[in-house]
């Protein structure tokens, strides 16, 4: 693993349509998506808390294989990630994440399936505060997650975007079934 010290940490500022957040990634993978239309500073506090004494470096071209798989996921035609992550959090988190990214495109769990999940169903709690620290928006699907009664709880990207992140996938998937059966 490289180490969190002097390490480069490239950045760009995706933008589609009305949201503009800015993503980072390292040599290894990408490391965050940011909060649409949030200022670079959430970016740089990341940076700072979990990777001190990196550097910050301003590459689109670097960032285009995510940013180009951020465009197709919200043109409806990316279901899934592809391109490296390199994921800064606890061993925790970490579980918590890995069991996020294996939600399927389209689909919801609860906090408590979460937890169920990786085999802690008395830490719901911790599973939330975990998805609430998850650095990937979108591609650690963290807007997947919903209330035990069906409800939209806590999104760092904002409740609307969890509203039009699931709609985006529940309609694309729509679509596809309806390709499929035509």
């Amino acid at each position: 693993m490289v180490s969190k010290n002097n390490l480069t940490v490239y950045w760009t500022l995706f933008v589609y349509e009305q949201w503009k957040m800015y993503i980072a990634a390292t040599s290894n993978g990408l490391c965050y998506v940011g909060s649409p239309n949030k200022p670079f500073e959430e970016l740089s506090n990341w940076v700072k808390k979990h990777l001190p004494n990196s550097v910050l470096v301003q590459d689109d071209e670097k960032l285009q294989p995510y940013t180009a798989e951020l465009t197709e996921y919200f043109w409806g035609q990316r279901k899934t990630f592809v391109q490296p992550l390199d994921l800064y959090g606890t061993p925790f988190q970490l579980s918590v994440w890995n069991a996020l990214r294996k939600i399927p495109y389209g689909h919801t769990r609860s906090y408590s399936e979460i937890a169920n999940h990786i085999q802690k169903p008395f830490s719901v709690r911790a599973v939330g505060a975990a998805i609430g620290a998850n650095p990937v928006l979108i591609i650690v699907p963290c807007h997947r997650v919903i209330g035990k009664n069906g409800t939209l709880t806590g999104y760092r990207g904002g409740l609307e975007m969890k509203k039009q992140l699931l709609q985006l996938e529940n309609e694309s998937s729509l679509i596809g079934e309806r390709y499929l059966h035509a």
